[in-house]
């Protein structure tokens, strides 16, 4: 074995220094590529910081050469390769993905690199300071050197602020406080263009509405020293317009909360909390849209406290753009004030609107069938941003395939009501400006559900929930549900389905707690929202728990028997899980991802209940799990849920415990189509073991050798963020085989998703 494996190696190794020469048969005559360059620093020893020194001059080294991986240069291959007369498609699209044109030494301009070492070694401090280059050439590549010599660097020994005019003179002053410059610091350019920015940042807060940064300047006196010293000062440009160098207060502000371009100009003006609304007629409660604003007539302009209000507007859901305007009032311009107009032009979405949307449903059971969903929404109910959201559905799957269970079907109707309040509704009162980043929302629902499979049973099911959600930053939310109430029903349950129940306790007890009365919490952090960001988190952990408020008005049962509430069984129990994804972005535009997900949830029985109720329980498998198996079908452990007749199947393989890892490489293809190559691995488990699955659900130490795992393709199709998702995935995997048979690629076994939107 050890023979064969040094044997790949060697092989493997062989190969890829094969195809990093490969590209040097390519050079044209008379041509080197160029390798890349290093920097060489002679120096005395009270020079600091020289390796942070180093980098920076290493970043503006020119040209860079070709990317090389593994000792390979791959965009460089690629980019000889369509030079071909016939490259081909492969290397044609390799080439529109990695390619690179290639870097000679005849494209490296020395003497521009050395002018530009010098330029900044004296950003820094360095004055006087040389610079000089060589090539080490060999066969087919060079590389250069740049050989510095740099002397002391000049240390500052004062920094004051220079004569300004009042009042902004005081307020630069103020600043100069928290500045960073400190007595023996060295010279450095980029510290005084960031320190200039950092006070016209603080001074705009302030009132400065037309300040720039550009309007500062600093000089450096040297001419008291003569040990490479100088005194730094801080002034304002000559000829900078008086109204930069004045505080702004907001005069007014005027709100028109039903905007649109063809606006009559008679409209009717209401005042409300110091602000004027403008409206036709009555679209928007000023008292409901004053609380979202945090603009207020008499203070200082804020290009914070502007930004703020343009968020919490925007996150109502009533309006398609915000937009808030300034407008100077040139008659108030005095020597030491001047005074704005604020405008806050909103555009409402269309109030009403129809969402239908149609999917086909294909389970694990083989039942096969459309469902189509239909939502009116209404996003200014009550004139107060309110939205109301009256959904129902129409579902019917029948049973494909042959066998004794061929042709069953079931009928599903829903019925839900959702209603949004952007604001809080609580006993307590709550003062908006404490919620800075956004005010939270109130979310209440209400739903009720029929489901009947023919010949097994009828479920009638009801839900009800009131609960918060808060976006605390840019990517910290909050959502807490206090009232979250299930209840369900079975009703016309046939004799072959209490004979399922009968031969499966588990299931039984799970589907004999008809009532669920609890609250869920979810912290979420989301990164993805950073577009350009390549490293990406997110985190999204959630806790749901059950029967603990509840069981203090309800009745204790008798002989054994459960506790109930209002004549109902209902359930108790803790579940918490939590969803770790991590995406890495690179590539030209950010176009190549590399997304992984982690996911691990668990459920805790207690008190009223043995096991956790069905429709709380985790499965494994299906578009957005482990694409390999089909959903619901992998697991419970090693368990085979195929030896079952196919009526039992559809409900059994569940558990309370589930893991689940995944990576996904995604690319482009062309235009709207993206690729991704994937693999999936996870399962789901019972601490407690079913007695009907003779121990092979029971989770356990040996839970690695039981994920089922896959691997596969896909094709997206992606319109500006709507995706469309085609997996093919085949498992590698299978914990339901007996040991020695699981590792086994099965293509003839795979299974086509189509899904909406990303997996993770």
């Amino acid at each position: 074995m050890n023979f064969k494996i040094k044997h790949i190696f060697s092989i493997a190794l062989i190969s890829i220094l094969a195809y990093s020469c490969s590209v040097k048969k390519y050079i044209p005559e008379g041509q080197r590529l160029y390798t890349g360059a290093r920097i060489e620093i002679e120096n005395d020893t009270s020079v600091k910081h020289i390796v942070a020194l180093k980098t920076e001059l290493e970043s503006v080294l020119r040209p860079e050469p070709n990317s090389k991986y593994l000792g390979m240069r791959p965009g460089l291959h690629f980019y000889y390769k369509v030079q071909q007369e016939h490259p081909g498609f492969l290397n044609r699209w390799l080439y529109r993905q990695i390619g690179e044109e290639p870097i000679y030494q005849s494209d490296v301009e020395t003497f521009e690199v050395e002018d530009i070492l010098r330029n900044r070694l004296e950003n820094n401090g360095f004055f006087y300071s040389s610079a000089t280059s060589s090539f080490e050439e060999k066969a087919q590549e060079a590389s250069v050197t740049y050989q510095l010599k740099i002397t002391q660097p000049y240390a500052m020994e004062r920094f004051q602020v220079d004569t300004m005019p009042s009042p902004i003179y005081e307020a630069v002053k103020a600043q100069t406080a928290n500045s960073p410059f400190k007595a023996t610091a060295r010279f450095d350019l980029s510290n005084m263009k960031l320190e200039r920015q950092r006070i016209d940042s603080e001074l705009k807060k302030r009132g400065y509405y037309n300040l720039n940064p550009e309007f500062f300047i600093f000089e450096a006196d040297t001419n008291q020293y003569d040990n490479k010293k100088f005194d730094l000062f801080l002034k304002l440009k000559a000829g900078v317009p008086k109204k930069s160098i004045v505080p702004y207060y907001i005069k007014n502000v005027h709100i028109y909360p039903n905007y649109n371009l063809n606006d009559s100009t008679q409209i009717t003006a209401e005042r409300f909390n110091n602000k004027t609304y403008y409206q036709d007629s009555l679209f928007f409660k000023p008292e409901r849209l004053d609380k979202f604003i945090t603009l207020k007539e008499g203070e200082l302009y804020n290009p914070r406290t502007s930004k703020n209000t343009s968020r919490r507007l925007s996150t109502i859901g009533a309006y398609k753009f915000v937009n808030i305007q300034y407008k100077e009032i040139d008659s108030a311009l005095t020597d030491s004030l001047a005074a704005l107009e604020a405008h806050i032009f909103l555009s409402p979405l269309t109030k009403r609107a129809v969402r239908a949307e149609l999917q086909a449903v294909t389970k694990s059971s083989n039942f096969t069938g459309p469902n189509l969903a239909l939502t009116y929404s209404n996003r200014n109910l009550f004139k107060g941003g309110e939205t109301l959201n009256i959904s129902t559905n129409l579902g019917y799957e029948t049973q494909l395939g042959s066998g004794d269970n061929a042709g069953l079907s079931s009928i599903e109707l829903g019925l839900k009501g959702e209603l949004i309040f952007p604001r809080v509704i609580f006993p307590i009162e709550f003062n908006e400006d404490f919620f800075e980043y956004s005010i939270p929302k109130t979310k209440t629902s209400l739903g009720v559900s029929y489901l009947s499979r023919s010949e097994l049973y009828t479920l009638i099911s009801g839900n009800a929930l009131f609960g918060y959600s808060w976006n605390a930053n840019k990517y910290i939310t909050y959502e807490l549900n206090p009232i979250s109430v299930n209840y369900t029903q079975l009703a016309k349950t046939s004799t072959e389905f209490e004979t399922i129940l009968e031969d499966n306790p588990f299931l039984q007890l799970s589907f004999d707690q008809q009532f669920i009365s609890g609250l869920t919490f979810s912290f979420i952090y989301n990164e993805m929202v950073d577009a350009n960001d390549p490293y990406q988190f997110y985190l999204n952990t959630t806790l749901d728990v059950a029967g603990n408020s509840i069981s203090l008005l309800g009745s204790s049962g008798e002989n054994g028997e459960a506790d109930t509430f209002l004549g109902l069984q209902y359930a108790q129990y803790a579940k918490t899980d939590m969803d770790f994804r991590f995406h890495y972005n690179f590539g030209k535009n950010k176009e190549h991802t590399i997304a992984t997900r982690f996911f691990a949830g668990y459920g805790l029985p207690y008190g009223n209940s043995d096991v956790i109720p069905y429709v709380k329980q985790y499965f494994s498998g299906g578009p957005y799990s482990v694409r390999a198996f089909s959903i619901r079908s992998l697991g419970p452990g090693t368990y085979d849920g195929e030896t079952d007749d196919d009526s039992s199947s559809y409900f059994d393989q569940t558990g309370n415990i589930r893991l689940e890892a995944n990576a996904e490489y995604r690319f482009p293809i062309f235009s709207f189509f993206k690729g991704a190559i994937f693999a999936d691995a996870g399962n789901v488990w019972n601490s407690k073991s079913n007695p009907s699955f003779n121990g092979e659900d029971k989770f356990t130490s040996n839970f690695i050798n039981e994920l089922g795992m896959g691997t596969g393709i896909g094709l997206r199709v992606d319109v500006q963020g709507f995706v469309i998702r085609f997996d093919l995935a085949a498992p590698f995997h299978d914990p339901s085989l007996e040991e020695g048979k699981r590792w086994d690629f099965r293509a003839d076994d795979s299974v086509l998703n189509f899904a909406i939107g990303y997996s993770f």
